[in-house]
């Protein structure tokens, strides 16, 4: 007859990765019910799109500093029709300007401020959400986010 010897710290270092994996499972089944924040609806019938303001910035070989902005998501998507709440959070620039083409919509995003924008669009289309104090390659840009309604 054969037996299997383990030492006890074998036996330990078993037992922490069980209870670890029981862990990690625990909490993903309880996240399983979680909503992705772009897809939240209000209540009163009007859905909540969230967006932030991003900055990525590198350093080249020879010293040159580089920096793009943009929206981030760059591209959400509207039924035509359809109430919409476009909460636009400030995380980077000191403040963004902005204008959605072929409407009147214009605003500010201010860094650590959230802008509430609402949207309702009657006619089929893709419109930019275009940053104006980026709206060029020369500034960083184009900072430019797209609205598609279908």
């Amino acid at each position: 007859m054969k037996f299997l010897v383990f030492k006890k710290e074998t036996f330990v270092f078993f037992l922490a990765i069980g209870i670890m994996l029981t862990a990690i499972l625990a909490w993903f089944m309880m996240k399983a019910g979680d909503a992705a924040v772009f897809n939240q609806t209000a209540d009163e019938g009007i859905r909540e799109i969230h967006m932030v303001t991003a900055e990525f910035k590198t350093t080249t070989k020879n010293g040159t500093q580089l920096e793009a902005y943009r929206w981030d998501p760059g591209t959400i998507s509207l039924e035509k029709g359809e109430k919409v709440h476009l909460f636009i959070s400030g995380i980077n620039g000191e403040k963004h300007p902005f204008y959605i083409e072929g409407t009147d919509i214009k605003g500010t995003v201010q860094k650590g401020k959230e802008t509430v924008v609402p949207l309702q669009f009657d006619k089929e289309g893709t419109y930019r959400l275009i940053c104006e104090a980026h709206s060029t390659r020369d500034h960083n840009g184009p900072m430019i986010a797209y609205i598609v309604v279908d």
